[in-house]
């Protein structure tokens, strides 16, 4: 059984068809694949895009899909995640979409249930389907001619899951990545990194800013977010006329992690990503789905 845990899961010739299939997707209303196929949403933390963007994807592939509503579901009532898990497991499902707030929990799942997993980000660990759209997003822009491209993730590294997801499938397409943050929002990393945003805006190809993760501290880190904007908005009068690619996997604070100019200058592709994100999920449901037949 193959589920989607980590972007590890994927091989780079897999990753490959999974963006020609993206593109196809793209171009024209796709085939219903999925037809009579079903698929179960299981989110513990709040989701706007990745949740929507997973039940869009299902079905336009003809799935049927359904959502557990955790806030009314067996959980509340002192069952267990793997009850719950087995439980479903028992409907029949042919995948199970999973966030949770603790790293870890989609691959305990997984070996609980007879169907895909897809990890739709667990705790400050991982959000493979994120960064394999973002990859896509990048591809895109750049005709795939992306092997020495240099990017700055800028922001809240430490506690992003889309940042550890980004920086082990950049790395393997042969991006070059630097770190931009505060001291304490920066891991423990091989990888060139700054405090100074400034400093590197002539030397890169690519940025992209993350969310500020205030309800994953401990303790407040900043006075307030403008003091941290102050740092590490990428703002139009900072980037300027530089030819540089701006991502962001939302929600975005605006003015805290891109300011309003920057957000309808036509170098932000936030939009584009959204977009981008049906795609590669439909192009990554298919592949697990019917692999596991």
């Amino acid at each position: 059984m193959r589920h989607l845990i980590t972007t590890d899961d994927f091989g780079i010739e897999e990753i490959e068809q999974l963006y020609k299939d993206a593109e196809d997707f793209l171009k024209a209303p796709p085939p219903k694949l999925l037809q009579n196929r079903l698929i179960i949403t299981l989110f513990f933390e709040n989701s706007t895009r990745t949740r929507s963007s997973f039940e869009i994807a299902a079905k336009r592939l003809g799935a049927d899909v359904v959502h557990l509503d955790v806030a009314k579901s067996s959980t509340k009532k002192g069952e267990t995640l793997y009850d719950t898990a087995a439980n479903l497991n028992a409907m029949g499902p042919d995948a199970i979409i999973v966030r949770h707030a603790q790293s870890g929990t989609p691959y305990q799942i997984s070996r609980h249930v007879d169907c895909a997993i897809f990890n739709a980000g667990d705790g400050a660990h991982a959000h493979p389907s994120q960064a394999l759209l973002d990859l896509f997003t990048i591809r895109q822009h750049f005709g795939g001619d992306i092997e020495g491209k240099r990017i700055a993730i800028v922001g809240d590294i430490k506690n992003s899951r889309v940042a550890n997801s980004n920086i082990r499938l950049l790395r393997r397409f042969g991006l070059k990545i630097t770190l931009v943050a505060p001291p304490h929002f920066l891991p423990k990393t091989d990888l060139p990194t700054t405090i100074k945003l400034d400093d590197i805006l002539d030397d890169v190809d690519i940025i992209m800013s993350l969310r500020t993760q205030t309800e994953r501290h401990a303790h407040p880190i900043y006075g307030s977010l403008k003091d941290y904007a102050s740092d590490y908005c990428i703002t139009k009068e900072r980037i300027g006329d530089r030819k540089i690619l701006l991502l962001h996997p939302g929600p975005v604070h605006r003015n805290i992690d891109i300011d309003d100019a920057m957000l309808a200058d036509p170098r932000c592709k936030v939009l584009e990503q959204v977009k981008n994100g049906v795609v590669v999920r439909m192009a990554a449901l298919k592949k697990l789905i019917l692999a596991n037949d």
